[in-house]
């Protein structure tokens, strides 16, 4: 990876577009190194998908997915999605592989990549959103529970992973845009 440039503060700096087959070896960097910085990176989770390193191919051949890099002066510093997992309960998508690098949070690029994920689960005609995340994902904990996101009892769908002790959902309404930004 290059040397990151200094980074704006202001998160409407940043370009936030749809994957490429070109950033699937930067964006597999980011998800493994974040999981990496939190002791997440343990068996159950992205962190050992063989789909990590081929996220451009996943999203791309999926209908009803879309996975949304944000980059800065050309280099990538995050990304996350939607993707129909298997077996969730119909009209509900998964948020999936939100990861930003340390230097891009706490900008509120999370929040716009959030956002534009639950746009795009909105017009596809999604009526929920579901998550699977860990414990030692603290930050994103607080920023999932401010969109409205619902602690479950139990895992929905077939993600795979069993590492995820975390279960989310939020139900979409008609007024989506969240009001705390």
């Amino acid at each position: 990876m290059q040397h990151l440039p200094q980074l704006p503060d202001n998160p409407e700096d940043f370009k936030i577009r749809r994957i490429e087959e070109k950033d699937n070896k930067a964006i597999a960097h980011i998800i493994r190194t974040t999981l990496e910085e939190f002791g997440a990176n343990h068996p159950g989770t992205v962190y050992y998908d063989d789909s990590t390193d081929a996220l451009f191919q996943m999203f791309s051949q999926t209908p009803g997915a879309v996975y949304y890099v944000a980059e800065y002066k050309n280099q990538l510093v995050g990304g996350g999605g939607i993707f129909p997992t298997q077996a969730l309960p119909p009209e509900t998508c998964e948020l999936v592989k939100m990861y930003l690098l340390k230097e891009a949070r706490g900008l509120g690029l999370g929040k716009l990549l959030i956002q534009k994920a639950l746009d795009f689960a909105k017009a596809a005609g999604y009526k929920a959103v579901y998550l699977e995340t860990m414990p030692e994902l603290k930050q994103a904990l607080s920023t999932y529970a401010k969109f409205g996101f619902e602690y479950l009892d139990h895992p929905l769908g077939n993600s795979g992973h069993f590492g995820c002790e975390l279960w989310m959902l939020k139900k979409i309404d008609s007024e989506l845009k969240n009001k705390q930004q």
